[in-house]
């Protein structure tokens, strides 16, 4: 993609732009300030994906022509619950506590804004946690990393260890779905919008 038509990262997530960088594409990043929605009354997936549309689109506003918005958004699902980024330690304890010895989803919604059009998919991958003890998980907490991660753990850092297994791509836990990212990117986009159900596992 050159220059003048531009790929934009619509996040100010350091994890994404970092993932993004392992692509060796040229991009640059403009944060995107769209409320994010943990909306109960509709499909996780959906969540994921109208999030990362918001995103997008926010930024897509004032692109340059030709250039294509990635928008994305990371969910964490127990039980069809989606568990946001915690409010505060009490919160991300709890959020650990629940996730312990348990298998949830990781889906991250993601939405290509190109040429007047949406072009939008969810990858999702389990993650089983092995049973974590209440002095791990306050031990965890208090590093500070759990408070600005959905689900309350980041899989790259210390919480790496919490985990037993996983079935699905490793990268989409991180915060975008690289491999499957590649080929969107790589295609020139049809008319119809890929509403994300591929993407479940």
């Amino acid at each position: 993609m050159n220059e003048e038509t531009g790929l934009i990262l619509a996040s100010g997530s350091p994890r994404r732009k970092e993932l993004l960088a392992r692509t060796g594409r040229t991009f640059r990043v403009v944060v995107s300030d769209a409320d994010e929605s943990t909306a109960v009354d509709v499909p996780p997936a959906d969540v994921a994906i109208d999030n990362a549309r918001a995103k997008a689109l926010a930024v897509a506003v004032d692109a340059p022509s030709g250039a294509t918005v990635i928008g994305a958004d990371t969910i964490v699902v127990l039980d069809g619950r989606i568990f946001g980024k915690p409010v505060d330690e009490a919160d991300a304890a709890r959020m650990l506590g629940e996730l312990s010895g348990r298998t949830h989803q990781v889906i991250t919604g993601v939405c290509l804004v190109r040429n007047g059009r949406c072009e939008t998919f969810a990858e999702t991958t389990d993650v089983c946690f092995r049973s974590l003890s209440d002095a791990e998980i306050a031990s965890y907490v208090a590093t500070g990393e759990p408070l600005d991660k959905a689900g309350a753990y980041g899989i790259q850092g210390a919480a790496g260890a919490f985990v037993d297994h996983i079935e699905g791509d490793y990268d989409n836990v991180v915060g975008l779905p690289v491999t499957r990212l590649e080929r969107a990117l790589d295609l020139e986009g049809g008319d119809e919008i890929d509403d994300g159900k591929n993407g479940e596992r």
